[in-house]
């Protein structure tokens, strides 16, 4: 390993070679200011285009100002990061930002939130002396994602994300000079693109340029109808996160205090994900079984590696880039899926209403999660299965809105039947809790023997891609699980080439699994925030008295009540869904 001697503010500095300078001057604790660069450390995620020039240094010998985020470091070199010459020049280029940016923050959906507004703060711009011509586009709204291009700066995170994280390949750069803009192909409407609404956009964009199709008026307007029962379902992952909108430290769990909040907005019940979570278990699980089943005896018509359905961000991205494997995953909808029909099918047949007289809210890390519930094929006779979807932001924005104070709140425990749940279920929100759920039911159904451990500590983790092999009593069941679209594509190519040798693959659209969800309070590129969240959600599913899903003594008495089987035909009408090819909907006008 090479090192590199510099002097950064008269301070020596010792870094690695091709280190850029903004990193060495975080090593010794100097802050550079930075609009478009971006890092997730540990997860191979940066972008560094150097575009805004807010991070520009002065280097001894060097004519011109210098990007920190873009300049590697030399031997020798002398950088000076706060000379009256750089701070006038930062200064002037956000001067030059702002004049090309709506004065709408009292109105923005990122205020308080929004980098560019916090970077004005901190420079200490109170006039814009630059006037001229502002650049205007029209605003697309999606099912999931709004697009509000005047409010863009071209940092192009989201295009790093979307094309180099996400390989999703929806945004880019088009037109040049004052008509540039970050867009998809043609300046066509997202909905038309091949978007996935994963959200990860939307979670780095410095500005409000980007931002998440809010419905929180809708539920405002159903608690306030009197003649809809409103029923509430929240996911694992909000629990682990939803604190730090109140000021909580990363990872603390909310669960108790979360319930008893919604009470307070008025929710007739709330119930938890976490039981749809052990329902997706014992349905996902019958079927991995069958498939193995049949596998061992030689059936040749079995597709194999099943891979999981739980994140609809995932299941837009195989739709649309690889539709020809849609035969593979799971025919189980997601937990959020399945919690809807059994409330509005089940559930509300036990209050004696009407399913068009249920409201269900779901409460969710994922903005992927919206466009969802929208489907056609989640509807009976045009009634949504699920009727709206909001994030953990929208959550606590609605919590502060209603003058709750959050910290105050007592613990109270979710409702039952549909508010019971496992410590498999609440694993669900961390990349490899799906898998370890399931393997926890499905070991015990193959070998109708007991776990002796109940943590499979080897499906844990942050790697991209992950491998394990799991001993089912002399079965090895191996097992994959990836984290990030981009790695779901390499494990993709693998099946498509009969490269692949896994029996079971867990795949997480985002970063982290659910807990770095496009919904979830921003953690501005701290990865440590993210592994706080899963050793919550860890913490809690050991904390619970039961661990197993099929142990869940609520889904047993479903099963036994309303559903017969896992499998049965009417588990198959209610919890199951079919797939699409998306691939031709691109491009296509109506």
């Amino acid at each position: 390993m090479e090192l590199i001697k510099l002097t950064i503010d008269g301070k020596p500095v010792e870094a690695e070679k091709d280190t850029t300078i903004l990193k060495a001057a975080k090593t010794v604790g100097i802050d550079i200011p930075t609009l478009c660069y971006f890092q997730l450390k540990d997860m191979n995620i940066e972008n560094r285009p150097g575009g805004c020039r807010i991070c520009v240094v002065e280097v001894k010998g060097r004519r011109n100002l210098a990007p920190a985020c873009t300049t590697l470091v030399s031997g020798g070199m002398e950088v000076n990061t706060h000379s009256i010459r750089v701070l006038n020049a930062r200064r002037t280029v956000l001067e030059l930002i702002l004049s090309d940016h709506p004065a709408e923050c009292l109105t923005c959906a990122k205020s308080g939130s929004c980098e560019l507004q916090s970077m004005a703060q901190q420079l200490g711009v109170r006039e814009i002396p630059y006037q001229g011509e502002q650049s205007t586009y029209r605003k697309d709204t999606s099912p999931a994602i709004i697009r509000d291009v005047d409010k863009c700066i071209m940092c192009r995170r989201c295009e790093m994300m979307c094309n180099e994280v996400q390989t999703v390949g929806a945004l880019s750069a088009v037109n040049r000079g004052f008509m540039a803009v970050v867009a998809p192909a043609f300046e066509m409407n997202l909905e038309k693109s091949t978007c996935t609404y994963c959200g990860q956009c939307v979670s780095v964009c410095p500005t409000g340029a980007l931002t998440e199709v809010d419905h929180t008026r809708n539920v405002i307007n159903a608690l306030a109808d009197p003649a809809k029962t409103v029923v509430v379902q929240t996911a694992p992952a909000v629990r682990a996160a939803l604190g730090e909108e109140f000021g909580l430290e990363p990872g603390t769990l909310v669960t108790g205090k979360m319930v008893a909040a919604l009470r307070r907005l008025g929710f007739d019940y709330v119930f938890d994900t976490d039981f749809a979570a052990d329902l997706t278990i014992m349905e996902e699980g019958t079927e991995l079984l069958d498939r193995l089943t049949r596998y061992l005896e030689g059936d040749p018509s079995v597709q194999l590696p099943i891979l999981t359905s739980c994140c609809p961000g995932w299941v837009n991205f195989f739709e649309h880039h690889f539709p020809e494997l849609r035969d593979i995953p799971s025919t189980a909808k997601s937990p959020q899926q399945m919690f809807g029909p059994i409330a509005k099918e089940y559930f509300a047949k036990k209050l004696g209403i009407d399913r068009k007289n249920m409201i269900v809210v779901s409460i969710m890390p994922c903005l992927a999660k919206k466009y969802e519930c929208q489907r056609d094929e989640f509807k009976v006779s045009g009634d949504p299965d699920v009727n709206y979807s909001i994030s953990t932001r929208e959550l606590a924005a609605f919590i502060k809105l209603a003058n709750i104070d959050f910290d105050a709140m007592p613990e109270e425990e979710f409702d039952k039947p549909m508010g019971e749940s496992t410590g498999a279920s609440v694993i669900f929100g961390t990349t490899g809790g799906v898998i370890e759920a399931a393997c926890r039911t499905a070991y015990e159904l193959y070998t109708h023997k007991k776990l002796a451990k109940v943590d499979f500590n080897e499906l844990r983790g942050f790697e991209s891609i992950r491998h394990a092999t799991i001993d089912f009593n002399g079965l090895l069941l191996n097992i994959g699980i990836a984290h990030g679209l981009g790695n779901a594509r390499k494990l993709l190519e693998d099946i498509k080439e009969g490269k692949s040798q896994f029996h079971a693959i867990e795949i997480m659209a985002c970063p982290g699994g659910c807990i770095g969800g496009g919904g979830q309070p921003y953690h501005h590129g701290d990865s440590a925030i993210l592994k706080k969240r899963a050793s919550a959600l860890y913490r809690e599913d050991a904390g619970k008295p039961i661990r197993k899903s099929h142990e869940n003594p609520f889904i047993i008495s479903l099963y036994k009540e309303f559903l017969g089987a896992p499998g049965s035909d009417r588990s198959h009408h209610l919890l199951h869904t079919k797939y699409f090819d998306r691939s031709a909907s691109v491009f296509v006008e109506e």
